[in-house]
């Protein structure tokens, strides 16, 4: 494993940014269309605040990419600007498909709770996002930020959920609460090991 260097980390900001700009849109527009599905019963509207919400979040992180705009902010606000598109959207479905409670039960405190915690520890590091994270540890990055476990970890369920494979969805929250699971310990060790903890 590699030991990174335990200078200061790298910049902050800035905050205005293109893909940051992007990001707050995003969420904004799925929160809103999502609550607005939730009260008015539309099963259609939270299709479409799902959509705001992936195809928003592609394009931050493409932006931030494309334009050389990564910064540790952005990085934040994106990793918060999920866990808020996602618990709304989640009550959303919830609501409309209430045999997606268990996995729910399985996924949100997963995704709520340990994700984010995983995936603010970069801040502990020299490096600009979770993204970045290989350059600490590469396994702890390919079960959770290299681009098949993005799509798996929460793609994956949420399509299981979308084709009607409440079971399938179960087992596969199970999994990436296992993982999870696995990463905190991975990564505490890690904080002990470079004297960060």
């Amino acid at each position: 494993m590699t030991v990174v260097d335990a200078r200061p980390a790298v910049r902050v900001g800035p905050l205005r940014t293109i893909p940051n700009g992007i990001t707050i849109i995003r969420t904004l527009a799925a929160i809103a269309v999502g609550v607005t599905a939730l009260v008015s019963g539309s099963m259609t509207l939270l299709v479409v605040a799902y959509g705001i919400y992936w195809l928003g979040d592609m394009l931050d992180g493409l932006a931030a990419r494309r334009l050389h705009q990564e910064t540790r902010a952005g990085a934040v606000l994106d990793i918060v600007s999920d866990r808020a598109c996602t618990a709304v959207l989640c009550v959303g479905l919830i609501a409309f498909v209430p045999e997606v409670a268990v996995v729910a039960l399985v996924f949100l405190p997963s995704f709520m709770v340990l994700d984010t915690m995983l995936s603010l520890a970069f801040l502990c590091w020299p490096v600009l996002s979770p993204n970045y994270f290989h350059l600490i540890d590469r396994r702890v990055w390919a079960l959770n930020w290299s681009p098949l476990a993005k799509t798996v970890n929460t793609a994956g369920v949420i399509g299981a959920v979308a084709f009607g494979q409440y079971l399938l969805a179960l087992v596969l929250a199970l999994a990436v609460l296992a993982v999870k699971l696995w990463s905190v310990v991975a990564v505490a060790r890690l904080l002990d090991r470079d004297g960060r903890a």
